[in-house]
């Protein structure tokens, strides 16, 4: 497997992917069609995608991570959302999603981010040093599923808002 950024060439299949990662997922209401490959699509057309990584072996496109600037209260901040993550049905629990997390963490470690946040499950993002910070949070959203992992010393605290693509 390799992990290498996106080219213009993947586009189509990414969104397939994302789309496929994300159909019936549990969090979605049930009967309800998936959007995460929209907000991937919102985002690049936005340029708005700090970082796109895909995972490939021979048979294709087997995974993809994106990440996005946030804000906190309602300022630049160097602070990055990541997600959605996606990994093709029939390849999860293969270590597709955590080698792209890892990747995705040692990119934005190397860039100087302030730190990466997201919406997830604490157990599955926990091994990678995500947590809870009562200092950071996302409106309508309970506490223990907004996760922050600061990459430095920094005390930055407050709101924190995705990039307007996650909205519609």
């Amino acid at each position: 497997m390799k992990i290498r950024t996106e080219t213009d060439n993947d586009v189509g299949e990414i969104a397939a992917l994302t789309y496929q990662a994300f159909e019936n997922h549990p969090h979605h209401e049930p009967g309800a069609k998936p959007t995460e490959h929209l907000i991937v699509e919102r985002l690049r057309n936005q340029h708005a995608l700090s970082l796109s990584l895909v995972a490939e072996d021979e048979s294709g496109i087997i995974g993809h991570i994106a990440l996005s600037a946030v804000m906190i209260n309602g300022e630049p901040c160097n602070w990055f959302g990541l997600g959605p993550v996606s990994v093709q049905p029939n390849r999860q629990n293969e270590g597709i999603g955590k080698a792209l997390i890892n990747q995705a963490m040692a990119i934005m470690q190397q860039q100087a981010a302030n730190g990466v946040v997201l919406l997830g499950e604490p157990q599955y993002y926990g091994c990678f040093g995500f947590k809870a910070d009562s200092k950071l949070t996302l409106a309508d959203v309970p506490p223990e599923y907004f996760l922050v992992k600061r990459l430095n010393d920094n005390s930055d605290n407050g709101q924190v808002t995705y990039h307007p693509a996650f909205y519609g």
